[in-house]
């Protein structure tokens, strides 16, 4: 049996908030060039189209959760929209092959054998070497080891070779980080009819810089341009310096001139900050409705003023679906102890401290409880008579009565101490449900990979999520 799948909505605005009209055009050549083949591509040489957008930056195994979510998303908003339009409206992954974030793509995060969070780190980028793009960066021979680890790491199921498969065969050591994260949804999910589009691809990287030349002069509130540049230090941002620019880490000077030419002769060199992004994305895509996240959403509504620099009309943001994956065991545990997610979500010993003061012995109880009331009581009477022969005493009172309430504090702190050591049980079965729900503190779906699950769960668990999502979207 799959998991429960809980939906736990990112806004209170429900998706169907209506997306910018749109007028369905041709998606040009190159951009196409740069799309992964399957029916979806097929579609978008076919003629004019809408599009539905969601992008993300590439992550090891898939990355979190969000990244099948967000692809989930444009799929089933892409039906409801065609249904409604009565005109073709594809779902599109834009893969930001571009961002140089390596400590965020380096890993993930699955759960083992025990239900316990576990990490797999493809390795680390010292932190004098170059920020290269992601596209830049190969997988490696240690990619193998990574692999071995999510075998070695998850339970033995019927799934479980289909699985690595899929993984091994998209990120192989000569692959880079960019091209196995794409290969891999493509694979997942191209016969939904998803467009996997990278970003990266010299086409695609042709027919996009001269829309990033259009913002390069403006300056944002950091003090920066919007245009990135590859250069000694990797990928570097701008700032406008005299009639030229500086890159900010390594003080390389170029001047317009030499950004144009970087333009015509390597174009894959420059490339859109986190605002300039979804205005290109407009720009290259018919896009109707961009699926994004919390910070996505700020991020749009801070790109405002690019989109008329570069002179196209700003797509709809509608919140990605959000939920959570509730296993049996993590179910049963919820119902035993009657907790909410709310519950759950709270810092770690929290809520272990609130069930365990439950089965605290009512004589304890009462008698903390009493003690608090009586010195509270019997220190406000000594405060006022204090006061009455010298006003200065109150405040003298007042510090020993805090002094006593915190010792009363301090003795049910040890009294729930020992509680907890006694109800190891207890103890134990609330921390591995709060790891399978809120790793680290952090909403499951931003920590743990889909393959952690599929392993368990198998294609059945992606049908069920699909299904969700489609409900969401309105796009049964």
């Amino acid at each position: 049996m799959i998991p429960r799948i809980v939906p736990t909505p990112l806004a209170a605005a429900p998706p169907s908030t209506r997306p910018a009209t749109g007028k369905p055009r041709r998606v040009a050549n190159e951009v196409i060039a740069a799309c992964l083949p399957g029916p979806g591509r097929d579609r978008l040489g076919a003629g004019e189209v809408l599009c539905v957008t969601t992008g993300q930056q590439p992550g090891l195994f898939t990355g979190p959760l969000y990244t099948i979510y967000k692809a989930l998303s444009v799929i089933a908003l892409a039906r409801r929209l065609e249904r409604e339009r009565g005109v073709p409206v594809v779902p599109v992954f834009w893969v930001a092959g571009d961002d140089h974030d390596f400590a965020e793509a380096n890993h993930a995060w699955f759960l083992n054998g025990g239900g316990d969070p576990a990490r797999i780190v493809l390795r680390e980028r010292p932190t004098e070497a170059p920020q290269l793009p992601l596209w830049r960066e190969l997988c490696g021979d240690g990619v193998r080891a990574s692999l071995e680890q999510l075998q070695s790491g998850t339970p033995e199921s019927e799934f479980k070779n289909a699985v690595l498969d899929w993984l091994s065969s998209a990120y192989r050591p000569d692959a880079s980080l960019s091209d196995a994260f794409a290969s891999a949804l493509h694979a997942l999910l191209a016969d939904r009819g998803l467009v996997v589009f990278r970003s990266h691809d010299p086409a695609a990287k042709r027919v996009a810089v001269p829309h990033l030349l259009k913002a390069l002069g403006v300056t944002l509130a950091d003090g920066l341009s919007p245009v990135l540049v590859e250069g000694a230090a990797g990928r570097d941002r701008l700032r406008a310096d005299g009639d030229g620019f500086v890159t900010r880490r390594s003080g390389e000077r170029f001047t317009r001139r030499d950004l144009e030419r970087l333009a015509a002769v390597e174009p894959e060199r420059l490339s859109p900050n986190v605002l300039l992004r979804p205005v290109v994305e407009a720009a290259l895509w018919p896009t109707v409705a961009y699926a994004a996240g919390p910070g996505e959403l700020e991020y749009l509504a801070e790109a405002e003023p690019l989109y008329a620099v570069v002179g196209v009309a700003r797509q709809t943001p509608v919140p990605r679906w959000s939920g959570v994956l509730i296993e049996s065991r993590v179910d049963k545990v919820l119902a035993k102890y009657g907790l909410s997610l709310e519950d759950v979500a709270g810092p770690a010993g929290a809520l272990e401290g609130r069930l365990v003061r439950e089965v605290l012995p009512g004589e304890a109880a009462d008698a903390l409880q009493r003690l608090r009331a009586d010195l509270a009581t019997d220190y406000h009477r000594l405060a006022r008579a204090a006061a009455a022969v010298d006003p200065t005493l109150e405040r003298t009172v007042e510090t020993a009565r805090n002094a006593g309430l915190a010792q009363a504090q301090e003795i049910e702190k040890k009294l729930i101490a020992s509680l907890k050591r006694k109800n190891e049980t207890l103890v134990g079965q609330i921390a591995r449900t709060r790891a399978a729900l809120f790793p680290h503190g952090v909403a499951q779906e931003r920590v743990l990979t889909y393959a952690s699950f599929a392993i368990r769960y198998g294609p059945e668990l992606l049908a069920g999520i699909e299904a969700e999502v489609a409900r969401w979207a309105g796009a049964p």
